[in-house]
């Protein structure tokens, strides 16, 4: 169970949020759906596009809320499916 805090911590802003990339690798996808169905933001949905094995990949629609659970990686049975951390670099001018 996750802890509630009953205030928001005073350096709250100051702490940058990670943002994370969903890699699909659609050609080894075999459509069996799980990282859709167990996937707990709803990041994925199955694509309308066929792979070349005839399977529907899923697809990236709301990566944004995309927490770095890792479950999709972990529920893929043909490990077609890897959340990776952005790249963001904050570079201030010295003056």
């Amino acid at each position: 169970m996750p802890v509630k805090l009953w205030r928001k911590p005073l350096d709250a802003d100051k702490i940058p949020k990670l943002q994370y990339e969903v890699h699909i690798i659609n050609e080894r996808c075999d459509g069996c759906g799980f990282c859709i169905d167990f996937c707990p933001k709803d990041v994925l949905a199955r694509a309308e596009k066929m792979n070349e094995k005839g399977f529907y990949p899923p697809q990236v629609i709301n990566e944004a809320n995309c927490t770095f659970c890792g479950f999709c990686r972990s529920v893929c049975p043909t490990c077609a499916i890897f959340p990776i951390e952005k790249i963001s670099r904050n570079i201030k001018e010295v003056e």
